[in-house]
């Protein structure tokens, strides 16, 4: 693990990624940037939405405990708090299986010694009409919505931050951050596919408007460019990962959709630093959790 010097802030890292079907190389690429933003000192790494395979959702599910023992591994092999992104599950929280022949889409942490040590199922479900190749999502015709909140302790610089979990559409409901912000979270975790044109649009207005409402750091890590399937369809995706300041500022981006800036890479890293005194003060002085009247 990398030296820690007390009261050091907690730096973390999204990564972005443009995952396509083949499993293996997408889990070579997430070890070699997990390798990386390590070296970098990151402490908390955050994979995007579908990190291990964007589509073949089914055939993904069949492979998620495989697929999570890989990431407790890299945790454990790199010492570093591992959020992983999203993957298919077959199963919800409690070992039942899915009915309907659906899925849960589930966002997992893993501490430094490989141990899992929170599970959220997203809970709000694509569903839109877009102007672009596919043209309608619909998440609920595969996937069905978690239903609790989370908000995980971890540990780092002799301190505890809480992170709250978040999925990609669930940006899109600001009463999901200041509830996750009334359960104690500092930071929120916001693994993301988000289409290329509702990227454009709406990505980073709604990480610093998450941001805002919730007074959190918010980490944005994104898929980004042309997913290809293999029945010869294709899908865009906007990238652009980002870290917000809980004041709503944009701490740091990667700013394109696809990786072409990332020197001949299959992923790209954004790091930033959590100052948990500094963001303390600052909501201090704009106390908005004080003066809310509504329920």
């Amino acid at each position: 693990m990398n030296e820690i010097t007390k009261n050091e802030p907690l730096t973390v890292a999204a990564v972005q990624m443009s995952s396509q079907q083949d499993i293996e190389a997408n889990l070579a690429d997430i070890k070699a940037a997990i390798s990386e933003a390590s070296k970098q000192g990151a402490q908390l790494i955050v994979l995007p939405e579908n990190c291990c395979s964007m589509g073949r959702q089914f055939a993904t599910a069949e492979r998620f405990d495989e697929l999570s023992d890989a990431m407790a591994e890299y945790a454990r092999a790199f010492g570093i708090y591992l959020l992983a992104g999203s993957l298919p599950c077959p199963y919800r929280p409690d070992g039942v299986i899915v009915p309907n022949g659906r899925l849960r889409q589930v966002s997992q942490l893993f501490a430094p010694d490989g141990t899992r040590v929170a599970r959220y199922d997203k809970i709000h479900l694509f569903t839109a009409t877009v102007a672009d190749k596919k043209g309608s999502y619909n998440e609920a015709a595969t996937f069905e919505p978690g239903t609790q909140t989370v908000v995980v302790p971890l540990e780092a610089n002799d301190a505890v931050y809480q992170l709250g979990m978040m999925v990609c559409f669930d940006l899109r409901f600001p009463a999901l951050a200041q509830r996750l912000r009334q359960a104690g979270a500092e930071v929120l975790s916001a693994p993301s596919a988000f289409t290329y044109l509702t990227g454009q649009a709406h990505w980073s207005l709604l990480l610093r408007a998450r941001a805002l409402d919730s007074q959190c750091m918010v980490i944005g890590a994104a898929q980004g460019g042309e997913h290809l399937y293999k029945n010869g369809d294709s899908r865009q995706t906007w990238g652009h990962s980002t870290i917000t300041a809980y004041d709503g500022t944009i701490i740091n981006s990667y700013e394109d959709s696809d990786l072409k800036n990332s020197a001949n890479k299959n992923y790209a890293l954004v790091l930033a630093n959590l100052d948990k005194a500094g963001q303390a003060q600052g909501r201090q002085k704009m106390p908005i959790f004080d003066c809310h009247r509504l329920a």
